[in-house]
């Protein structure tokens, strides 16, 4: 049995000096700088930590438990044990493409890559799609309200990102099953004729039935945005 006292240090806080034993005062110098404490030799980590069972160390405290190589940060963990990543990647496991860490359960597979469920996630909301569609944009996953807010040619008429071909006309995008006459509900295309009502488009069958006086107002409305 040793009666050697643990080492002291002393720390000076705004005029108060307060006497610590090695492990505490490498805690408070490690809080000051922002870095973490090994877990096993309880000396401050002053590279990349390897996080295992969620508690930080020297990487080099521990081997890999195939091949007994030491380890570095970019250890992986598996079912309890460390392997170093050449031997982990042999093992097939999937890694998840947001934390870079194994998934171990079920598994998202988008945009060529494979996530955790709760880290495939929208890029403005950070909400997880949880099975629900996403909508990618330059190699970023997001949701529907937010791709739509962003970035998305949303439909005049369902209001709704459109999926597919795009219907421009009017000044305005539409779904191919979305563009039709708004009195008929006749689906139109780009080659049929059709004039803008109440910023719509009407067919030019209805548009022979509309009042002769209707009809001049808006020929010349049409005129006059065309000479803009």
């Amino acid at each position: 049995f040793s009666t050697r006292k643990p080492d002291v240090v002393q720390l000076y806080c705004v005029n108060l000096q307060l006497h610590l034993c090695r492990p505490c005062h490498n805690r408070e110098k490690a809080r000051g700088l922002g870095k973490y404490i090994c877990q096993k030799c309880h000396a401050i980590i002053e590279e990349q930590p390897l996080l295992f069972k969620n508690d930080p160390y020297h990487p080099d405290h521990f081997n890999c438990n195939n091949c007994g190589k030491e380890l570095t940060s970019d250890a992986r963990e598996l079912k309890g044990e460390l392997y170093c990543l050449p031997c982990h990647d042999k093992m097939g496991v999937p890694i998840c493409g947001a934390c870079r860490r194994p998934i171990e359960g079920r598994v998202v597979n988008a945009m060529g890559k494979q996530w955790h469920v709760e880290h495939f996630v929208c890029a403005k909301c950070e909400k997880p799609f949880l099975g629900h569609r996403h909508y990618e944009r330059k190699g970023l996953a997001y949701c529907e309200t937010h791709y739509n807010q962003l970035f998305g040619d949303v439909c005049y008429h369902c209001n709704r990102v459109i999926e597919g071909d795009v219907v421009s006309a009017l000044n305005k995008a539409w779904c191919v099953n979305c563009f039709a006459c708004s009195t008929c509900n006749t689906k139109l295309t780009l080659k049929n004729k059709f004039v803008e009502f109440d910023m719509k488009p009407v067919c030019k069958k209805c548009y022979e039935k509309f009042p002769l006086e209707l009809k001049k107002r808006l020929k010349k409305l049409s005129e006059t945005v065309a000479r803009k």
